[in-house]
């Protein structure tokens, strides 16, 4: 007796591509949230000690600043306490701007899922060839 879930005839080949293309557009998609997951794990890492690096650089660099202020300060004549006072301050808000500036430049330039999207776009330039 022939098994009856095998077809036979000119369908037989149709369900076989069918069934290959299946397998391989799973594969692929697979093989995509894979990287990205691996790359998400990455970015978080990198992210964490990112942040923690920074958190200890800000801690540190308030600490000196503060020390070094207190000792110009200090330093100064009294007259000229005010004024120099003043001038620090201004420095340190002009300063606080451009580093400012320059977290910005540097979040803009995002390197997240950044080979995911590449993969993406090949995939996508391989199917336009295709059609």
């Amino acid at each position: 007796m022939a098994d009856s879930r095998i077809p036979q005839g000119p369908g037989k080949s149709v369900l076989n591509t069918g069934q290959r293309i299946l397998t391989l557009l799973v594969g692929i998609a697979e093989t995509r949230l894979r990287l990205a997951i691996v790359e998400l794990e990455e970015e978080k890492s990198r992210l964490f000690r990112l942040l923690l690096a920074t958190g200890l650089t800000l801690l540190f660099t308030a600490f000196g600043l503060m020390s070094l202020l207190v000792m110009i300060i200090w330093a100064v004549d009294p007259q000229y306490r005010l004024q120099v006072l003043i001038w620090t301050t201004a420095i340190l808000f002009v300063l606080a701007i451009a580093g400012g500036l320059w977290t910005l430049s540097a979040a803009k330039r995002s390197t997240l899922l950044f080979h995911s999207r590449q993969e993406l776009k090949k995939d996508r330039d391989l199917l336009e060839d295709d059609q």
